[in-house]
């Protein structure tokens, strides 16, 4: 992966609704795995969402009835939904793209979304 591109991160309202967006350039193909964590002030990185070539989903806790992830593999891009949210769902999200299942993932630079009145 040359580049991970992330965009869409902001400040949201309780109850808002917020979309991030995640592109991955380089030779690539086929990605394994795209997805989502996050990390908040004082707590480690957390698992939000990955999705794998295969569509199969996994969900961190407390997440899975608000978020939903979603991919464009032709374009090598994956999406956060943001729905219905929380305070707690205040932390720098990370894109995470792991191009083969035998290699390593790399990570974005990260994107601050606050949800704050």
């Amino acid at each position: 992966v040359q580049e991970i591109v992330e965009s869409g991160g902001g400040i949201v309202q309780p109850g808002g609704s917020l979309t991030l967006s995640c592109a991955a350039y380089g030779r690539l193909f086929t990605i394994y795995s795209m997805g989502w964590y996050r990390q908040a002030p004082g707590k480690q990185r957390e698992l939000v969402a990955a999705m794998d070539s295969w569509s199969r989903i996994n969900y961190g806790d407390d997440v899975q009835d608000r978020f939903t992830i979603s991919r464009e593999n032709a374009k090598n891009t994956v999406y956060l939904h943001l729905n219905n949210a929380k305070p707690e769902d205040t932390a720098v999200y990370y894109c995470n793209v792991q191009p083969r299942s035998t290699e390593p993932p790399s990570w974005g630079q990260g994107t601050q979304v606050i949800v704050s009145l």
